[in-house]
């Protein structure tokens, strides 16, 4: 097979969010105006991808997500992970013959658990949570509280209701045990930050679950969300503040204290992380835990949250192994590679597009650009154009440069229709920019999407839909060097992210790829 030969580098861009669909009130892809991406699709070679359930390593019919997308691009391969990886876990009872749960049950305190409180099978799952409560109710831990951790962006935005009902309609079984909410908040207020954007959101919940501290106090977690709806009737639930529940003297009824054991119930590392190194770093430096020490508290994670310090020490499973992924094949060929992205998207580009780790491959760098702050629906055009400043920077320096443009992900799970066309309509405008320096060098641009969001923001009834979706993806191949007429599909039965990899590898001219990896999507003729 011939190999081929660019002038300039390889790109790859990664449009986070952005799926495809037919075009409906609620598909802000296809309402905005994008005219790059518009006559991309007309000129050049595209194909759509698999970018959800068994083609990123989930359960079949589960939508897709940012970490599998960029596991599996990065892989190229599809790895058994996420709840598919944990489902086997309870299945076989992996998850209660590992040291960590048997130590967790054995305390003489109180059993914590803590996560995202829904189904959403991204970060986690309520049955998970549930299998957990009943095997330690059977091996005799008869107090245990829930710190929950409110979705409404894997699932509908106003849906915490139905998963309070369901966990205290479940755990009433037990008449023996003491088993209660003792706290809330919303994931983008309350304990679940990522990537150290802002560690008050972690703070906000060290004082909830374990100084019994918040700027609200209700009785249940039923009464909480209906009195904060009263205030405010349009939030969603992952912007729902923090609250802690009392008893009848307005005493907190369930703080994580010393002798106690805390299970950490999410599956997926991003939002995980840092509330893992609050309670088990013994130098912290992010905000003031008091008296607190790692050894006041059994901290527990669901699985390992970083593959590089190995956080946490204790786990329910024990983390998969990613080998052979595109950074390093590419270390050992000796091809440059740079990795851009705005730091809500920063670790997915760089960790999770690397098999789980920070370490750099040989000849490879990361640019992180800081976001903002602000709710995305008020700055929907995010940080597009100092990704593309810096990427044009540095685009003659690198042979593989990646990008993550967080728009139509961050954006799309507010279901703010007008602002997500912004968000898609900034995407397009730094596209155009960096097409520009691309054929000024004599390279390719090769655009994807690591899963489906922006194109769906509402449901058949009209309402705000915030979670991802199982619709494919495009795959454009931006190319108008003379290579272009050198290479053509491949042909593959239901092509995904899983063949990225491999393709990026024939790109740059290495057809002998590892045979771990699926096939490339194009073929050298």
């Amino acid at each position: 097979m011939d190999r081929l030969q660019f002038d300039g580098p390889v790109v790859l861009a990664v449009l986070d969010g952005v799926g495809l669909a037919p075009d409906a009130p609620g598909n802000a892809v296809s309402k905005a105006r994008t005219p790059f991406l518009g006559k991309a699709v007309k000129d050049y070679l595209h194909v759509a991808l698999n970018a959800s359930g068994e083609a990123v390593g989930l359960t079949s019919g589960q939508m897709g997500n940012s970490e599998v997308g960029h596991n599996t691009m990065g892989a190229g391969r599809a790895i058994k992970q996420g709840i598919a990886r944990i489902d086997e876990a309870f299945a076989t009872g992996e998850v209660f013959e590992s040291e960590a749960w048997k130590k967790a049950v054995s305390t003489d305190g109180t059993l914590h658990f803590a996560g995202i409180f829904s189904d959403g099978g991204v970060h986690s799952h309520i049955d998970h949570l549930k299998k957990m409560i009943e095997r330690a109710y059977v091996e005799g831990v008869k107090k245990m509280r829930v710190h929950a951790i409110f979705d409404g962006r894997d699932v509908p935005p106003q849906s915490e209701p139905k998963y309070i009902r369901e966990l205290e309609d479940y755990v009433a079984r037990f008449i023996e045990a003491d088993i209660k909410i003792a706290s809330g908040g919303g994931r983008m207020t309350t304990v679940a930050d990522r990537y150290m954007s802002d560690w008050d959101v972690v703070a906000r919940g060290w004082d909830m679950m374990v100084n019994g501290e918040a700027d609200y106090y209700f009785k249940s977690a039923e009464e909480a969300i209906n009195i904060l709806r009263r205030i405010n009737p349009e939030v969603q639930d992952q912007y729902l503040p923090a609250f802690v529940i009392v008893d009848a003297d307005e005493r907190p009824i369930g703080k994580v204290e010393k002798g106690d054991s805390l299970i950490y119930f999410d599956f997926r590392a991003d939002r995980a992380i840092e509330i893992a190194m609050a309670f088990t770093y013994w130098d912290f430096p992010y905000f003031n835990r008091g008296n607190y020490t790692p050894n006041d508290v059994y901290f527990v994670g669901m699985t390992e949250y970083n593959s590089d310090t190995h956080v946490p020490e204790h786990r329910l499973v024990e983390p998969v192994k990613i080998d052979e992924t595109l950074n390093q094949f590419l270390g050992e060929c000796g091809i440059s590679d740079l990795a851009v992205s705005e730091t809500v998207k920063f670790g997915h580009i760089t960790y999770y597009f690397n098999g789980n780790s920070y370490e750099k491959a040989n000849g490879e760098e990361f640019i992180e650009i800081k976001s903002y702050t602000e709710p995305f629906e008020t700055r929907p055009w995010m940080k597009c154009a100092e990704i593309t400043d810096d990427v044009l920077k540095n685009l003659d320096k690198y042979k593989f440069v990646r990008i993550n443009y967080p728009g139509g992900d961050m954006v799309g799970h507010t279901a703010d229709v007008p602002a997500t066309v912004v968000a898609m309509e900034s995407i397009d405008i730094s596209l155009k920019r960096i097409a520009a320096e691309i054929d000024r060098l004599g390279g390719i641009m090769v655009i994807v999407a690591d899963h489906g969001n922006a194109e769906e923001l509402l449901d058949e009834n009209g309402n705000k839909k915030t979670a991802h979706t199982t619709n494919l993806v495009p795959c454009i191949f931006y190319d108008n060097t003379k290579n272009r007429n050198k290479y053509a599909l491949s042909n593959i039965e239901n092509p995904g992210l899983a063949n990225i990899a491999a393709t990026m590898a024939v790109l740059l001219g290495q057809n002998d790829y590892p045979e771990t990896w699926n096939k490339s999507l194009i073929t050298v003729l």
